[in-house]
């Protein structure tokens, strides 16, 4: 049976400035829906009463079916964006030591809502109540969780923090609904009469239903008359009245986006200056259990606690860094104040607590000391074996962004993570890898233990938690024979939730990118991530610079996949990127003293410069090589089309090096032997590092002046311009290979501890991808290695080309 429900005008809400306008609107989308609203069981009961309205004013009809339907829809959106707090890895405050972001992380995009103080607007849409997440603070998403976790476990660790948040867990016994049919009875009898304690204890009363009633309630014309009433008795409401109706609407699930919050919100932000430390905390904790994110008020709070600093006891400061995590901002001037609370308050810490701070300096992107971040790590460490899971994770969130090694507690995670694993949830393990990827921190305990785990836990993978697995095993170099059941079933679970990636383009890259480390390349994946859809989608996206993830991909499939017949970029979109890449390789990479040096050194040893070319061979990898070309005999071959050199006739009739065959019979003094270059190069052999003999001590080298005619070794040797001059040469030993029939291209790489996992010669994946795919290319790969060559930078020309020249000659054999 349709029906209809008219209202009584509202003459208190004169200082409303959206009085007139909502409820032109109200009616003009309400007329056209009048015979099509539902009534639910009980409306008969509902408001039989009409108050006539005189000519010209507006009658507003009630569809008590729909939300804001559109509003709830975006607000969903943005909630689930917004509880993903792992993928906040771009800190937008300048980090106060060396931190750095994963260079694939991902960062979401936060609309902050914005309060109205209009009326609540009553005229919804038709359509069925649109779900929404729980009351648990990472819910939302569709995938049935693995394991429930207590976010907020932190608040049983002290009595004092009943005060200044709200305990989900401990919601009162719940009523049926025969029970609340009479307080929605009271209402219709009631109706302006009623009082402000009227109106919060009724919703209070109201609030009390069973979980699974909640839809009903909200739904009944007689709570949404309520609704406006309590707008109507809002600023006569005490600020005990007015913080037990916002606990009420946490408890009726109501809905973030709702227009009556906005008026609430409002209403807040008038009175927070004549609220104390503890309502603001209890009322900001509010806020966050309804979903509603309500920057203003959170600034209000702020400013609010640096007057009350010392009043900041371990609960508050707790309760504080929670919220800014939860706001996802930390007030800039509150940073360090709030770091020397914490410093000063650190040993009372309780294992959640830790777990609690870590998460909200996570959260809210708040940079602090180096030597902060380690004692609140050392914290940590000291009871490690009584944190939660949960704990133990948010340490390691915190960590990732800090970007600090904390040996100590890394290596209680090789003990406590296979311990535990079997009991976590897949984002939790996901968030241990994410953590360890970031620290390029390879311990394959850990991962080993992941990945037992994943397979089983797949159907539970939202499709970025497959993706992030992927990438951060796929960074540490995990080989798919350590666990062979580990890639597929995670590819396979891409497969299933293909649906996702039209709205989250970035994933799908992720994971793919992930798997190219390894040489996984699933092609119905590779086929949709480059088709002309795809590519499109992830081009228009406003969140991130996808171009160079699709160039990587895109030329890594090219290279090892020669069969591929599926799409690929324009060459225009290459051509884009490559640029893009090369312009910021010249401003950064190639300006780095130690490439400078090396490069200089080359051009000295092979004959100048255009024997030298400092390019990006595979651009699609992000970082520069030097490339040398040489014949079968060794010679140099100009590569370097930019030099500007004399013609070859007269570099030949001109040159200052003698031929080959003249080399050895040089009248130098001495033969320039195999020993003789490994002594200069202080090197056991040409192919390994510079590093001391263990049974020889190596020869003190220093630097003399020309004319000094001074000696380089203590037995005697002179260094004269002859032997520098023969260390500049090729070298063709006599029993060279046979293979050598043809022109050798060498890839000459000055690597840094930032292309391997710490502490380790395990190449990072996009590395390891690119000496692999050098190798297809036709080069042949010399690294100067940050051991051996960052050393020789503080040591004498003639080292340096000594050492370069075994490089390069024994590169040939």
């Amino acid at each position: 049976m349709a029906s209809c429900v008219l209202c009584r005008r509202v003459p208190r809400l004169r200082y409303l400035p959206g009085f007139t306008k909502d409820f032109t609107q109200a009616q003009h989308v309400a007329v056209k829906q009048e015979d099509e609203m539902d009534d639910l069981e009980g409306k008969k009961e509902v408001l039989q009463h009409q108050e006539a309205f005189p000519q010209g004013r507006y009658k507003l009809y009630y569809n008590p079916s729909s939300y804001h339907p559109s509003l709830w829809n975006s607000a969903t959106s943005r909630s689930q964006t917004y509880n993903d707090e792992d993928e906040q890895c771009l800190s937008t405050l300048a980090p106060s030591f060396w931190q750095q972001s994963n260079y694939y992380s991902v960062s979401s995009s936060r609309h902050l809502s914005s309060s109205t103080n209009a009326l609540l607007d009553l005229a919804f849409n038709k359509g069925p109540e649109p779900e929404r997440p729980s009351l648990s603070p990472y819910c939302g998403k569709p995938t049935p969780p693995d394991v429930k976790v207590d976010t907020r476990a932190f608040l049983k660790c002290r009595p004092e923090y009943a005060s200044m948040a709200l305990d989900l867990t401990q919601r009162s016994h719940p009523i049926e609904w025969e029970e609340a049919l009479p307080v929605l009875q009271k209402v219709t009898f009631l109706k302006g009469s009623m009082k402000p304690s009227d109106v919060s204890q009724f919703l209070m009363e109201l609030s009390r239903l069973h979980p699974d009633k909640m839809p009903l309630v909200r739904s009944d014309q007689r709570f949404i008359m309520l609704l406006r009433y309590s707008v109507e008795h809002l600023r006569l409401f005490t600020q005990l009245q007015l913080l037990e109706v916002l606990q009420s609407f946490v408890w009726l699930d109501m809905p973030s986006a709702h227009t009556v919050l906005g008026l609430y919100e409002a209403e807040l932000n008038r009175r927070a200056n004549q609220m104390s430390l503890h309502h603001l905390l209890f009322a900001a904790d509010l806020w966050r259990c309804i979903g509603r994110q309500v920057p203003q008020f959170l600034q209000h709070l702020y400013d609010s606690v640096r007057l009350h600093l010392g009043q900041m006891g371990v609960p508050e400061l707790v309760q504080l860094l929670y919220i800014t995590g939860e706001g996802r901002q930390c007030s800039k001037d509150l940073i360090h104040p709030v770091e020397q609370l914490l410093m000063r308050h650190l040993q009372q810490l309780y294992p959640e607590e830790v777990g609690a701070v870590c998460l909200a300096l996570f959260k809210s992107q708040t940079s602090i000391s180096e030597r902060a971040v380690t004692r609140i790590i050392d914290k940590a460490h000291s009871f490690v074996e009584e944190m939660s899971d949960f704990a133990i994770v948010n340490v390691l969130k915190f960590l990732r962004f800090s970007y600090l090694y904390h040996r100590t507690w890394l290596q209680a995670m090789s003990r406590e993570v296979p311990r535990r694993a079997h009991r976590m949830g897949v984002q939790g393990l996901m968030h241990v890898a994410l953590a360890c990827s970031a620290l390029h921190y390879r311990d394959d305990n850990i991962l080993l233990a992941i990945a037992e785990k994943i397979p089983s836990l797949v159907p539970h993978c939202r499709s970025k938690d497959s993706c992030k697995l992927l990438w951060a095993f796929g960074t540490l170099g995990f080989l798919p024979a350590q666990s062979p059941s580990f890639y597929p079933s995670l590819t396979e679970g891409l497969r299933r939730r293909k649906a996702e990636f039209q709205q989250y383009p970035e994933h799908l890259l992720t994971g793919l990118l992930g798997l190219a480390f390894v040489s996984q390349f699933p092609e119905d994946l590779i086929a949709l991530a480059l088709s002309p859809a795809f590519v499109n989608l992830a081009l228009k996206s406003t969140q991130l610079e996808l171009k160079k993830d699709l160039f990587t991909l895109d030329e890594a499939v090219a290279l090892e996949l020669p069969q591929w017949t599926g799409p690929r970029l324009s060459c225009k979109l290459r051509e884009e990127v490559e640029e893009m890449m090369w312009k910021f390789a010249q401003s950064d990479v190639c300006r780095k003293p130690e490439v400078l040096e090396a490069e200089s050194v080359l051009q000295d040893l092979l004959g100048g410069e255009k024997f030298v070319f400092k390019r990006m061979i595979l651009p699609h990898t992000r970082s520069i090589d030097l490339e040398v070309h040489l014949d079968s005999t060794g010679q140099p071959i100009p590569v370097n089309p930019a030099s500007h050199t004399a013609a070859l006739s007269e570099d030949n009739s001109s040159s200052k090096y003698p031929s080959h065959q003249g080399w050895e019979r040089m009248n130098v003094g001495v033969t320039i032997t195999e020993e003789l270059l490994t002594q200069l190069t202080s090197t056991k052999t040409p192919t390994e590092p510079l590093t001391p003999s263990p049974a020889v001590k190596p020869t003190s080298l220093h630097r003399v002046e020309p004319d000094e005619g001074g000696r380089l070794f203590d037995t005697g040797l002179d260094l004269t311009s002859d032997i520098i001059e023969t260390l500049c040469k090729p070298r063709i030993q006599a029993a060279a290979p046979q293979a050598s029939k043809r022109t050798v291209k060498l890839a000459i790489q000055v690597s840094s501890r930032n292309h391997y996992c710490y502490q380790s010669q395990h190449l990072l994946g996009l590395h390891a991808m690119k000496r692999r795919q050098l190798k297809l290319a036709g080069y042949r790969v010399v690294e100067l290695s940050h051991q051996e060559w960052f050393p020789m930078l503080r040591k004498s020309r003639v080292e340096k080309l000594a050492h370069l020249h075994c490089k390069i000659y024994n590169s040939l054999y």
